[in-house]
């Protein structure tokens, strides 16, 4: 008991000895460098300076981002119409479609297109009506073949690399 005592005086002294500052470590001094505060930097001058010869400033304009349109040819800023941007936006009038998807809408889950995909997309079916017809030479290649089995291996390849041919 008499220990317990003792320990108890003891931490009421030191929590009395302990103090609290009011004032900041820093003293009122902050570090402004670190705040990225763009094109706000110069003296009345140096911006005037920006404005005549944006080249040659003193403190170089920051663009945030944004690409110039032009060129600077002898001193003089030349617009470049290949560079500027054309925002093109189609006619939407009398479209069904609305600009959101459902949340309730079902997740698509479709299968990687094969060579088999694709064969019995484009081949199978002729090839079972001729074999039903009685439309196979002895060797079974069709007597009648369509525009899409007269094609050697190049033509063939040319087509499948031809833009949009991955569109069915």
């Amino acid at each position: 008991m008499q220990n317990c005592k003792q320990i108890l005086n003891t931490l009421t002294t030191i929590s009395c000895r302990r103090s609290i500052s009011t004032t900041s470590p820093l003293e009122g001094k902050r570090n402004f460098r670190k705040f990225l505060v763009y094109n706000k930097r110069g003296t009345r001058v140096v911006k005037e300076a920006q404005r005549k010869n944006p080249l040659d400033a003193p403190v170089p304009i920051h663009k945030r981002g944004v690409r110039d349109t032009g060129v600077y040819v002898n001193g003089k800023y030349v617009e470049i119409p290949e560079k500027i941007p054309e925002l093109i936006v189609p006619d939407l009038e009398g479209c069904k479609l609305r600009p959101y998807v459902s949340y309730k809408a079902p997740d698509v889950i479709q299968s990687e297109f094969t060579s088999l995909d694709l064969f019995n997309a484009v081949y199978s079916k002729k090839i079972i009506d001729d074999f039903k017809e009685g439309k196979l030479k002895e060797d079974l290649s069709p007597v009648e073949p369509s525009e899409n089995e007269m094609l050697n291996a190049e033509e063939a390849l040319l087509r499948a690399r031809k833009t949009g041919s991955d569109i069915f």
